[in-house]
């Protein structure tokens, strides 16, 4: 990395905004978050609280309108995305975005454009692959090691009761653009696909059984990879207690994450070869792994290579989110219809402009 380029950040939102915060803190001689706007300003100023030269703001045009503000961070309700997002990049900034990333293809593909026809960069946030877990399984597929992938499941079993819906725009489709498939299970379907590839075919079943909210918070979804993989996922937030697991097995191994339902991507992932053998090998290979930066310090380090060039960066990018919103309209199509959805989705589809009822 070229330590001499160093980004000036906004962050607006101070919530999962103090997470982001500790990911580009971890770096001080890469990025300087100068501004924290939210509209509940001491909120921005507790996460700002070892920030003495930070500028707090109530004023999202006074991030907007700030000449030395290098990129912007999104971390406000989903249906204030898109809006904010192309300000941002009208005013030649990067963007940093929280999901769901937008509410619809439509809007996808214009951040894409826009993207492009003003030479700035959009990452969708993805941290849960920077987990020492799914850099494992990422060194076992560069190996060689795990062969073809056979099936996976995938659980989100959540725990989300009134007080978790007594913030006015949850558990509606104008302020979260969608129910558990959009927020609570967007990272663990990430991670399925960037191991076992992009989705083919999805047929699914979405309810509202737990909370008395408009989207839904329970589903059972099928889907064929591109590979030939089969993978199901199993999504509640009527668990009692929160855990998310992965189990997928490949012609060589089996692996398994843990429960881990906010750090599924770290943890204590486990590889059960088939013999003896392959296990010494895979053992082998894995005790040698080198320390990793996990979750926002992860990703964060991986945003800066990828804005200065490094050769091994390789961030979530728009292509990550526009499948991701594929997908969400994937399976919102297949439960409406009651028929199997194919993808990529293209812009004479009925959803793609939006899959709120």
């Amino acid at each position: 990395m070229n330590d001499q380029v160093k980004f000036n950040v906004a962050i607006i939102g101070a919530g999962i905004g103090g997470s982001h915060l500790e990911g580009y803190c971890a770096w001080p001689k890469n990025y300087q978050v100068t501004m924290i706007c939210d509209l509940d300003v001491e909120r921005a100023k507790a996460i700002a609280k070892d920030l003495p030269n930070c500028i707090i703001t109530s004023g999202i045009e006074q991030v907007l309108n700030n000449p030395d503000i290098d990129i912007v961070d999104i971390c406000l309700p989903p249906h204030l995305h898109f809006p904010i997002m192309m300000k941002a990049l009208d005013v030649g900034k990067h963007v940093v975005c929280e999901k769901p990333f937008v509410s619809s293809l439509a809007e996808t593909d214009q951040i894409i454009a826009k993207a492009k026809s003003v030479g700035k960069r959009v990452f969708p946030i993805f941290q849960y692959r920077y987990g020492i877990g799914f850099q494992r399984y990422k060194l076992l597929q560069t190996k060689g090691l795990l062969g073809k992938a056979f099936t996976a499941s995938l659980e989100t079993h959540w725990d989300r009761r009134a007080a978790y819906y007594a913030i006015d725009w949850r558990g509606t489709w104008a302020g979260e653009n969608g129910g558990t498939i959009v927020s609570h299970a967007t990272h663990i379907h990430d991670l399925a696909t960037q191991m076992l590839g992009t989705v083919k075919n999805v047929s699914a079943f979405l309810d509202v059984r737990v909370n008395p909210i408009e989207t839904e918070d329970c589903a059972a979804i099928s889907m064929q990879m591109a590979s030939g993989a089969l993978l199901t996922s199993s999504i509640t937030l009527g668990n009692v207690g929160d855990m998310s697991r992965i189990r997928i097995c490949f012609e060589h191994v089996t692996i398994e994450s843990g429960l881990q339902p906010y750090t599924i991507g770290a943890g204590d992932w486990t590889f059960t070869a088939r013999n003896e053998t392959h296990q010494k090998a895979i053992d082998a290979e894995l005790a040698i792994l080198p320390k990793i930066e996990e979750r926002f310090h992860g990703l964060m380090a991986d945003i800066y290579g990828a804005l200065t060039d490094a050769p091994q960066a390789s961030p979530p990018n728009l292509a990550d989110a526009r499948h991701s919103m594929e997908l969400i309209t994937a399976i919102y199509h297949a439960d409406r219809t009651g028929r199997r959805q194919s993808l990529p989705i293209e812009s004479h589809h009925p959803l793609y402009n939006g899959w709120k009822p």
